[in-house]
């Protein structure tokens, strides 16, 4: 089987924003996964545990989205500054009905995403506030000065205002975020986005609540009548096995059919990219507005013994994929997929990490992202060849470099694939995979190295070109250099 590499092209740029994480007030995400408290006996760094922290610098995370999620459009954002003993404390409502005692607010935010080096973006309550609400929060945020807003963060201890590059204007405004038809919420964003005001030099990046998956109306209806008022557009899509929300089929032991129906339904994000670009073509020829997926994994049902407002899963080979086959994906349509924000960062649904205690574990997932690393804001290389079933690639060059990453997902079968175009004069400076030898294999606290990189050399190259042999349930990525 052979793909043919147009090195001669010239291709979109994949945003780095792609590799976005979400981390929402749902469960352990924040408090346990990422805030642990300054009188932590859990090493932490001002509340913020450190051996998350250390991970998450390690894949290169460009953009982080809070507080939600469903939890975004309850969040009264003042509830959560100044001293803690001082914060109101709330009931998630959304999420496990548990209490929320704000001590994770916009002051430790902004802290996680400066010690990250990763970028702001900040989903205001269109559901449950009000414009000046909004209005006020970017105040606080972002103005170098005096006013109300800033003299309230300066009494807070944040002298100097932060950059917020990207400001989320509602989330799932159709349902959780206010049941809204299309018509009202494109106004009410409208309304709302004009007093997002811009104070610093930093531009902020406007995004509107989109389609919940196939929803093609709302985003006519969106397009037409507010795309001049907004810089992204949102799009939120999960994949389940089963097509049934009440029973999702579990995260581990589950029957073979569903590795495969699954993947399909991650599949399925490629359909609905096309044909929502196709509607926003309509009203954006130049694709200034970018689509923006800010939730999108797997989801099951809740580890047995759980809470099930928690959603917390384990993270699978079959996770890695697909995340794997979601990323190929977005590469794809760089030309209009701007972000995209995995669905979430710790301790609920397809997590990169899950901690319990002092204890910390990598899922397969976040080797992929690691993985991935070398595409971020690289230059996507086209290709042409032979369909390879159960084969999913992508390639992108940058800074001299050729990245080329494969997702093998038969179950059985080991997949001979040929790349060629001008390899002639390239030589592999890196090759690492993961894989697995049963299909719902994963990390344990008892043992998290299940499933990990590990260097890979089953390949050939040659004036004919690089031939890679790719076992099954596995994800790789070959770099190449010009010599």
């Amino acid at each position: 089987m052979k793909i043919h590499l147009l090195l001669d092209k010239k291709g979109p740029i994949i945003s780095k924003y792609i590799y976005g994480q979400f981390a929402e007030h749902l469960g352990r995400c924040i408090y346990e996964g990422i805030w642990v408290g300054e009188d932590s006996p859990i090493p932490n760094e001002k509340g913020i545990r450190l051996d998350v922290l250390e991970a998450l610098k390690a894949i290169n995370v460009p953009v982080l989205r809070w507080p939600g999620g469903c939890f975004a459009d309850e969040y009264h954002w003042k509830d959560g500054i100044g001293p803690k003993e001082n914060r109101k404390k709330m009931i998630n409502t959304h999420w496990g009905g548990v209490v929320e005692n704000n001590h994770f607010g916009t002051h430790e935010f902004m802290l996680l995403c400066d010690l990250i080096g990763c970028e702001a973006y900040i989903n205001g309550n269109v559901g449950s506030g009000t414009v000046q609400e909004m209005s006020e929060w970017v105040e606080y945020l972002t103005l170098n000065g005096e006013s109300p807003m800033a003299n309230l963060r300066k009494e807070n201890g944040r002298e100097k205002p932060w950059d917020v590059k990207f400001f989320g204007v509602g989330n799932e405004s159709w349902g959780c975020g206010g049941n809204m038809r299309p018509e009202f919420y494109a106004d009410l964003y409208r309304q709302y986005q004009t007093y997002v005001r811009q104070y610093g030099d930093q531009k902020i990046y406007k995004i509107a609540c989109g389609a919940s998956v196939d929803d093609y109306q709302w985003t006519e209806v969106l397009m037409k009548n507010a795309a001049r008022f907004m810089d992204g557009l949102s799009l939120h899509h999960y994949s389940i096995p089963t097509r049934n929300w009440q029973d999702k089929g579990n995260a581990i032991a589950f029957p073979e059919e569903e590795w495969f129906s699954l993947i399909e339904h991650a599949q399925y994000m490629d359909e609905l990219i096309e044909k929502h670009s196709t509607i926003m073509d309509k009203y954006d020829p130049t694709k200034r507005v970018g689509l923006i997926v800010d939730e999108w994994g797997a989801w099951y049902n809740v580890e047995p013994g759980t809470n099930p407002g928690f959603l917390y899963q384990q993270n699978t080979i079959r996770d890695a994929v697909l995340a794997a086959i979601t990323l190929n994906i977005f590469h794809k349509h760089a030309d209009r997929v701007y972000m995209a924000n995995i669905a979430q960062m710790v301790n609920v649904l397809q997590s990169m990490l899950l901690t319990e205690g002092d204890q910390m574990i990598k899922t397969p997932t976040y080797h992929v992202f690691d993985l991935y690393q070398n595409h971020q804001d690289a230059e996507l290389v086209d290709s042409y060849g032979d369909a390879i079933e159960r084969v999913s690639y992508t390639a992108s060059r940058k800074n001299g470099c050729l990245s080329i990453s494969l997702c093998n997902y038969d179950l059985s079968e080991t997949k001979e694939i040929t790349f060629t175009g001008r390899l002639g004069n390239f030589s592999v400076i890196d090759a690492q995979y993961i894989s697995a030898d049963v299909m719902d294999a994963h990390n344990t606290f008892e043992e998290p190295n299940n499933v990990e990189k590990k260097n890979f050399s089953n390949y050939e190259i040659n004036q004919d070109g690089l031939t890679i042999t790719l076992p099954p349930m596995s994800v790789l990525t070959v770099v190449l250099k010009e010599s």
